[in-house]
């Protein structure tokens, strides 16, 4: 009886205040509507090439995210992905070893170099955080092609660690015809960055400076928070994930070059953070928010075409979701804080 009233109690309501509430609707609803286009869209064995598809911009939204959360925003993170794996595979290549392990310390180390860059840049001279981002995206890439090499590597050369590591599966399942298909190890390393990143942000000081710094510096620095030292964290970070990401994203795809087009996907990235409830001023948002929003992307980037619908109108609704995204956690904030205003007075 009392878990009953608990229920009737609640009020749900609430719910409607939460952008991941929203999202998980239009989520729910575009599935539906290819379902009924493509039955096979909710099969285990679409859902399961969704997530693997999906774990690299999942991984890449993780790191917007607490960029983001900080009040600052990252461009260059795309550069920093392909610099990070087209040197690991350039280096491994040219030694002649097939490890996977030392393709991923030199991925991570090249991703938390190139971070520790816009840190340095953004924390010492305290320049904006899109200008110096814009100009190090350039930077970093411009700088792989012209000293690094153009050359590609295609799937005979790439060393055989990578294809293995592509092809890795938790489980697998038998199909009706005899065939196999399974689930991949990605989904395990995505959950385990979550996890991670989960536990930083909310049993850590250095993840209650994030929210600080976003929420408001100077407090943040009146609260006694290293400002410095949160920011050179928090662009290695991204830098690390970007490194873990190019090694999946090249075990994928079993192709490298430093042209590559993940090099202009940044605003799908942000726009599913942002989607996802990621306030840009900062402060407030959630990791399944982000999650949530790069369902929702990868979706509307695998099915717009069997809906009928030119690949164009994909830079259509990203545009229009960053919109919709900033305008709806402008109004709740402003909505807030008018609500505060009145409580105030009331006392």
């Amino acid at each position: 009886m009392k878990l009953f009233d608990a229920v009737k109690t609640y009020d749900y309501r609430s719910l409607l205040k939460h952008n991941e509430t929203f999202v998980f609707f239009v989520l729910l609803g575009f599935s539906i509507v290819v379902t009924i286009i493509n039955p096979s869209f909710l099969s285990i064995e679409n859902l399961f090439d969704l997530a693997k598809s999906s774990a690299g911009m999942a991984i890449l939204a993780i790191g917007v995210f607490i960029v983001l959360l900080s009040g600052g925003i990252d461009v260059s993170f795309t550069a920093v992905a392909i610099s990070a794996q087209y040197i690991a595979v350039k280096t491994l290549i040219i030694l002649g070893i097939d490890n996977l392990a030392l393709a991923f310390l030199i991925s991570c180390s090249v991703g938390i170099a190139l971070g520790s860059i816009n840190a340095f840049l953004i924390s010492i001279f305290r320049l904006p955080t899109l200008i110096t981002t814009l100009g190090t995206l350039s930077v970093f890439h411009g700088g792989l092609l012209e000293f690094v090499g153009s050359t590609p590597f295609y799937s005979g050369q790439i060393p055989d660690c990578f294809k293995s590591f592509g092809l890795a599966q938790v489980f697998t399942l038998v199909r009706e015809d005899g065939t196999k298909f399974g689930l991949s190890l990605y989904v395990l390393i995505i959950l385990g960055i979550v996890v991670v990143t989960w536990i930083i942000l909310r049993y850590t000081m250095l993840g209650r400076g994030i929210y600080a710094i976003g929420g408001n510096r100077e407090a943040a620095e009146r609260a006694g928070f290293n400002i410095t030292r949160i920011q050179f964290f928090i662009y290695c970070y991204v830098g690390f994930l970007a490194g873990i990401m190019a090694i999946m994203h090249l075990a994928m795809i079993r192709y490298a070059t430093p042209t590559l087009s993940i090099v202009g996907t940044e605003l799908s990235v942000i726009a599913a953070v942002v989607l996802g409830g990621a306030r840009i001023t900062g402060g407030s948002g959630s990791i399944l928010g982000t999650l949530l929003g790069v369902a929702l992307i990868v979706a509307l980037q695998k099915n717009l075409v069997l809906m009928g619908l030119s690949s164009y109108w994909h830079q259509f609704l990203v545009g229009l979701i960053i919109i919709v995204g900033v305008s709806i956690t402008y109004y709740q904030s402003l909505r807030r804080s008018q609500q505060r205003v009145v409580f105030t007075e009331e006392l």
